[in-house]
């Protein structure tokens, strides 16, 4: 629909029967988090450092609320290697980010409704949102992948794809443990 990599999902997958949003932490990355505790969340569920950076790459849809980034924009503690221009345009729509925690930017500045390998050309233009995106092109264990997805979208979709399928089967429940969903707009017992 918005122009990425086609993958199979796996149809009957068991998923819990509850979820907590206290459960989310140490099993989602957070996006201040260094390259080696997210890397650590991936490869104690068996993915490798490019898996994670092809994943990453997920990021080129969908946005983050100010309170995720705005660290990185006032204070003492500004990010020095954010392009100035995009840190102006953030401050500008973040400014009142305390007061309203509804406001968002688009994670992909440029083509923030395609998905496509614009996420890692941003990374070099230091134009990544997260700190955590942005690490990824700092890092010099991730920095040859985004270097290799920004100049390679056919590379960056097809790790990608099967990243995700991969993905599909990391924590699947056994008879008892979990359900098949019938609606994936609906959640039995959300407790966020």
């Amino acid at each position: 629909m918005v122009g990425g990599p086609y993958f199979d999902v796996k149809l009957g997958r068991k998923d819990g029967l509850e979820s907590k949003a206290h459960k989310v932490r140490g099993n989602v990355p957070m996006p201040n988090q260094t390259v080696h505790d997210i890397h650590g969340m991936f490869k104690k569920n068996g993915f490798s450092l490019r898996e994670m950076v092809a994943l990453s790459g997920a990021h080129t849809i969908g946005f983050s609320h100010c309170k995720e980034f705005s660290d990185r924009l006032f204070g003492s503690k500004a990010d020095p290697d954010i392009n100035p221009r995009f840190a102006t345009a953030l401050k500008g729509l973040c400014k009142n980010h305390t007061v309203d925690d509804t406001i968002a930017a688009f994670n992909d500045v440029m083509t923030p409704g395609k998905f496509d390998n614009m996420y890692f050309k941003n990374l070099k233009r230091g134009l990544g949102l997260l700190a955590s995106d942005h690490l990824l092109i700092k890092d010099n264990s991730t920095k040859p992948f985004v270097e290799l997805y920004a100049t390679n979208e056919k590379a960056f979709f097809e790790d990608f794809a099967r990243a995700m399928e991969k993905m599909g089967t990391v924590g699947v429940k056994g008879d008892g443990e979990g359900e098949v969903r019938r609606r994936c707009d609906h959640f039995n017992n959300l407790n966020v």
